[in-house]
């Protein structure tokens, strides 16, 4: 008996109805990012490993997937070495590549590549996959798509101002509540001086991350087990647990920071995007988070990340700024800001809440069914017109019972039916029947067409 075949677990098959869906999310985002005059990119699936390692803290390096070299990639490999058991220095030698681990590194790649042919400020878009070694759980994928949007090549904060413009704007049309969570990685670099472990700033950073996920005991046994002295982690608790509004937060936080001129400076940026929100009017609920850090090592200003208020899940969207990323290509002072859109997590809360227009999930508008070849092939021309018009539409392949026929245009949600038999034929017309309502209609293609809003 053949093997039953599966996928790698963290992965899925999307169905035509799933696909529909995720259609619906994709061309929603594509709108908004097009609307604030975005261009969209692509770069290839594989990396060089050169390009990922070391972008992304040793957390990331571990979660990167690498690709065999082609042929025998065991032949430069001694057999002490294959012995010794170390990947780390055995993947130097039998892989060269790496599947894309986010959208965001091989963007600044490109962006160095490319130099000479962009014009500055570069606003992009890209819509691709990216694959994570995680453990796969509810919400978390080895393989799923991100949205992302970048503007690299301005320090403005209006940048900052526009992106969470963009992520209000999306999830108001997803109709999504949404909380957006904002913070700065120089107020973080000045909580780790203020209590005395500047050094320690990315691991107080990759601990404080973790809060929603395990918890303030096991964050503070991570911080201790990092060698930060309990001292230095009792004054971080007050600041973890702040409570309050923004502007009361904004308040404390700059007293507490009264003595870090980098942590000032991030509250002053927090402070000023929050101001333009405001002026600007954006609905979607914004919350200064202090535990907010993003344990990727590369933002360096405002980080934000956005929760579903609805459905228990990870965050759905994520992004920040980062001035120093184009700078290990070789492309010193270019300064970034972006967000990327979780689309497989933004799938879920949508699947969950039941949140699709049911019009998305049509595809043919009109079926026609027939009862012999002579019929089929007038059906045939027939619906050469109405797809000339604009209309999706299908013919039922073969002449079969009409139950047959009628249970396949149910199946698929097909919203009319034209019927075709002898009198049709007879008189140049075609019965057009409304699935949901049962009227039926002796009509000309032409008729039907106007009827079902074609060639408009």
């Amino acid at each position: 008996m053949a093997q039953k075949p599966s996928i790698p677990k963290g992965t899925r098959d999307f169905a035509p109805i799933e696909m529909a869906r995720r259609n619906y999310i994709f061309n929603t985002i594509k709108e908004v990012f097009r609307l604030y005059g975005f261009q969209q990119i692509e770069t290839p699936a594989m990396e060089n490993l050169s390009t990922l390692m070391g972008k992304y803290g040793d957390e990331g390096d571990k979660l990167l997937f690498k690709v065999l070299n082609s042929g025998d990639f065991l032949s430069d490999v001694e057999q002490a070495e294959l012995e010794s058991r170390n990947s780390v220095k055995l993947i130097k030698k039998i892989s060269e590549k790496g599947l894309r681990y986010d959208l965001t590194v091989p963007f600044a790649r490109f962006v160095v590549m490319n130099r000479d042919k962009l014009s500055f400020p570069f606003k992009r878009y890209q819509i691709q996959p990216v694959w994570r070694a995680d453990k796969p759980q509810k919400g978390r994928y080895r393989e799923f798509y991100q949205c992302d949007v970048d503007v690299v090549g301005s320090d403005s904060l209006m940048n900052e101002v526009e992106l969470m413009q963009i992520v209000d704007e999306v999830y108001r049309r997803l109709k999504v509540n949404v909380c957006i969570k904002i913070n700065n990685r120089k107020i973080l670099t000045g909580i780790a001086e203020v209590i005395g472990q500047a050094d320690k700033i990315v691991d107080i950073t990759v601990a404080i991350d973790k809060l929603d996920k395990i918890g303030l005991e096991n964050v503070n046994a991570e911080l201790a087990s990092k060698g930060i002295p309990a001292e230095s982690i009792e004054k971080l608790q007050p600041i973890i647990l702040l409570q309050g509004s923004n502007e009361e937060k904004l308040q404390t936080i700059r007293e507490v920071l009264a003595s870090s001129e980098i942590g000032l400076k991030g509250v002053e940026e927090v402070a000023t995007i929050l101001e333009h929100v405001r002026l600007l009017g954006v609905q979607t609920e914004v919350e200064l988070d202090l535990t907010l850090a993003r344990g990727l090592n590369y933002y360096t200003g405002a980080i934000f990340e956005v929760k579903a208020k609805d459905v228990q899940i990870g965050s759905i969207t994520g992004g920040g700024r980062y001035d120093n990323l184009t700078g290990v290509f070789g492309m010193d002072g270019v300064s970034g800001v972006g967000i990327s859109f979780g689309a497989d997590r933004i799938y879920d809360v949508l699947n969950q809440l039941d949140l699709y227009p049911a019009e998305m999930l049509q595809s043919t508008k009109l079926i026609f069914v027939t009862f012999g070849n002579e019929e089929l092939k007038y059906a045939m021309q027939c619906l050469k017109s109405v797809r000339a018009a604009g209309i999706a539409a299908e013919v039922f392949p073969e002449p079969a019972k009409m139950k047959k026929q009628m249970g396949y245009a149910d199946s698929k949600g097909i919203p009319f039916v034209a019927i075709i038999g002898d009198t049709e034929m007879k008189e140049q017309k075609i019965m057009l029947k409304n699935m949901a309502t049962g009227e039926q209609n002796l009509v000309s293609v032409e008729e039907a067409i106007q009827m079902l809003g074609g060639g408009k």
